[in-house]
């Protein structure tokens, strides 16, 4: 049995879903239902040209009594504003809380239960407390392919530009969206860079071969099996993908990081933090979901790759976890606890001999951990 992975010493939840004024949310103008936040989390991570650190936090934002008596009402954005939407109540299971899929559809079919945007948090250098929430600079749905909300942001700095990967939502294409910035803080959405369903695009933090490069994850309905004594199982995996101007991908023919037989991850694999180059090679941590419950349980893991040809995985290290949930770093947040059993690594930076890594904590709020870079030696 692995050993439950010792906690780093500077390990703590830095942003709760209380922490947002939702007087400043960008539905407010619209939507006149009582809202809540479900959960501020999964942050991307970046160092600001001032030294500071920038998360850039989903807040969900759900409506506070969804369910009627005959119907369940869900938000969207759409023709400039937002809506609510009726769904027969009849006609719903809502088994995973996070979604709720309609039964009258030949194919699956989900509403979610929350909207997504995001939320610049600005943090002193080191980590350690929040200098300040630019609500000004909020990141809220714009196009139409973005009615079900704007999640889960990646950002990678390549030379003087900061890139930012999300995750799009709507009835039209569940996609990869491309936010760039010249500052950090301030960006403006690219439109979209990966057409299929792909949850976690990753931009590497430099070039290879004078080329941008990405991890990616594509999802899709079949998996082909691997003959019985292969090492590799079926499921969704993490691929690479090349492109010259990081708006035109082209997937490279070799695979990346496949689930593997013995491992914790059993149910997919998929991105977490855009990889940096060490002395070793590029460094990505990535999480990996065991079968458990409705949602599975998500753990993080790590690999290094070839920093030339990063096809080449020098070291995987997915047997045992870098990183788990910790319900008790926040005892506080147990009455608002929807699920569980969830660590989603989003974000890395160095700061001195260490690594700041960000994480959403059960889809809930914002972890920040510091860990020795030794630690991947």
């Amino acid at each position: 049995m692995n050993a439950k992975p010792r906690a780093a010493a500077d390990d703590r939840i830095i942003f709760r879903p209380q922490d947002v004024d939702l007087t400043h949310s960008p539905l407010r103008r619209w939507i006149k239902e009582e809202t809540c936040v479900l959960g501020a989390f999964n942050p991307g991570l970046t160092r600001l040209p001032n030294g500071n650190l920038l998360m850039m936090v989903r807040v969900a934002e759900a409506l506070r009594q969804p369910i009627r008596e005959d119907h369940v009402l869900a938000l969207r954005w759409g023709e400039g504003r937002y809506h609510l939407d009726r769904f027969p109540r009849a006609a719903i299971n809502d088994e995973d809380p996070r979604q709720l899929q309609l039964s009258q559809h030949h194919y699956k079919t989900l509403v979610l239960t929350s909207l997504s945007w995001l939320l610049p948090v600005e943090l002193s250098g080191d980590g350690a407390r929040v200098r300040h929430i630019h609500y000004d600079r909020i990141v809220a749905p714009e196009r139409s392919f973005q009615e079900y909300g704007v999640e889960d942001a990646r950002i990678s700095r390549i030379g003087d530009t900061w890139y930012m990967t999300t995750c799009s939502v709507s009835a039209e294409r569940h996609c990869t969206t491309l936010h760039v910035s010249s500052n950090g803080l301030d960006y403006r959405l690219e439109g979209v860079v990966l057409d299929h369903q792909n949850k976690d695009m990753l931009l590497f933090e430099g070039k290879v071969g004078g080329k941008f490069m990405a991890l990616t994850r594509p999802l899709g309905e079949v998996y082909f099996a691997y003959p019985p004594e292969s090492e590799f199982l079926p499921g969704p995996s993490i691929q690479l993908a090349q492109s010259p101007d990081a708006l035109h991908w082209k997937p490279l023919d070799a695979p990346g990081i496949r689930l593997r037989r013995g491992s914790q991850s059993s149910i997919k694999i998929g991105g977490g933090t855009p990889p940096i180059l060490t002395k070793e090679g590029w460094l990505t941590l990535y999480h990996g979901v065991e079968v458990r419950g409705a949602v599975g349980v998500y753990r993080t893991f790590w690999a290094l790759l070839d920093r030339d040809k990063p096809s080449n995985i020098l070291r995987l290290e997915d047997k045992s976890p870098l990183l788990e949930a910790r319900p008790e770093l926040s005892p506080e947040l147990d009455s608002v606890r929807y699920i569980s059993d969830i660590v989603f690594t989003t974000g890395i930076v160095a700061d001195g001999e260490d690594y700041l890594i960000a994480s959403g904590e059960d889809d809930l709020a914002c972890r920040l951990t510091r860990m020795p870079k030794h630690r991947f030696a």
